[in-house]
Formats: structure tokens, sequence, C-alpha cells
């Protein structure tokens, strides 16, 4: 039907499916770039949603702060306009996407750095994913929140157990034998790479100290009441 109209009204059909192939294009390109800004924004949000980890990442925290201004008001423009035409085909909005996105891959870059600094310090760290690790980080004022992950930072180690004060004065394997520090190790006021080595230093002293205990106990109690009152590890190795 449309091919028998003159040569105007075929010109002017053409350009009006151009009109609709330019537009639809830049909402492909529009929906593009916000889906990975959601994406991005998604992942940070609950991250930079932490007091301690806004006061480590300053710099980051201020560009994520930007980021989410942007996103917030974008979201509440599509609340009004449902239409995504309509929506998505304002000038500039591809762009302010873009750079969005720009400044999210800066803050991501700048997170990874910051977890790369962690694990320099205490190594056990690299057994820890990056969302184990940022959940440990993001609570360094709730030392105890580190228990869940002690099984993987310590293969040996299912827990601690805590004084009131928040120091750590027993180890307890997953057998629920319980090997107590030589010393107890205060986490107070202290970044948390820094307590687990100290934590890491005196299991190594709490062992070979439970360890020359049990040898010097062999020659004073019957075999078969020693080995129930010494962990396996000084058996094995102390017998």
């Amino acid at each position: 039907m449309f091919l028998m109209v003159g040569k105007t009204g075929h010109f002017l059909f053409l350009e009006e499916i151009e009109d609709w192939n330019k537009q639809l294009l830049y909402v492909s390109n529009v929906m593009e770039e916000w889906t990975k800004t959601q994406a991005s924004w998604m992942y940070l949000q609950p991250i930079f949603d932490s007091p301690d980890i806004m006061k480590q990442l300053p710099a980051e925290s201020k560009r994520f702060k930007s980021v989410d201004s942007t996103w917030r008001q974008q979201i509440n423009v599509a609340k009004q306009t449902p239409s995504i035409l309509v929506c998505c085909s304002k000038e500039g909005l591809k762009e302010k996407f873009m750079e969005a996105n720009k400044n999210l891959d800066i803050v991501q870059r700048g997170l990874a750095d910051y977890l790369e600094k962690k694990r320099s310090v205490f190594a056990r760290f690299y057994f820890l994913s990056n969302d184990e690790l940022l959940e440990i980080l993001s609570q360094t004022k709730e030392v105890r929140n580190v228990r869940p992950h002690l099984r993987k930072v310590f293969e040996a180690v299912a827990d601690l157990i805590f004084k009131d004060d928040d120091t750590m004065v027993t180890m307890v394997s997953a057998e629920g034998e319980h090997v107590d520090f030589v010393k107890k190790v205060d986490p107070k006021d202290r970044n948390v790479e820094y307590w687990m080595g100290d934590v890491e230093r005196m299991m190594t002293s709490s062992v070979r100290n439970v360890l020359e205990v049990s040898i010097m106990d062999y020659l004073e109690k019957p075999r078969v009441e020693w080995v129930r009152q010494h962990p396996g590890m000084c058996v094995l190795n102390g017998s």
C-alpha cells in the first residue's frame, strides 16, 4: 500500500522509519548504560552504607554518593514517567549514565585496592572472597562477627571464645577441643587485619605450650587418662 503512494509520501514514510530507528536505538543505548549502573549500584550500595567503609574510603564514598544521588533522582523520574520512550529519550541521559558508570568503575578499583592492602597485612584474608572480607571490614567494631569466617581463615579452628570485653582467650576446634591462649588477644582500637595477625601468632604460641604441657604430663599419668585429657594434636605429636 505504501509503495503505491507518490514519491513525497514514500520519502515521508522512510523519514518516519528513520526517526523511529534513531529513537529506539538511543533508548536501547540508554537502557544498556542504565542497567550497567544498576548492577554496580546494587553491589556497592550496601558496602558504602557502612560507616566503617565510608570512613576508610572517603574519596570513593564521596564519588559513590554522587552516583547514588543521580541514580535515585532518575528512578523517581521513571516512576513519574512510566513511558520508556518519554523517560529514556531525554537529551543527555545517556551521557549522565555513562559518567555514572565511569565513576563506579573508579570506586570499584579503589575498593579492590583497599581489599588488597588488607590482605597484604594479613595474608589469610586471601582465603576469603571479596564479599566475605567486606562483611568483616564493614563491621570492624563488632569483632565477634569474624566468627562465621574462622573456618576458612584457619583450617582447624571453628570458633573463638570471647570475654565480655571482647578479648579472645580460647580457640575451639571443629571437634570441640579447647586450647586456651597463653595470653589474651585484645582487639580494642585496632584494625581487624592486625588483631587477626595477633590471633594467628597466639595460636602458634598456645599450641606449643599445650604440647609441652602434654609431654611433661605423659610421664605422670596412665596413657589412657593422658590421651583423654589432652587435645588430639598433642596426643599424636607428643606420644
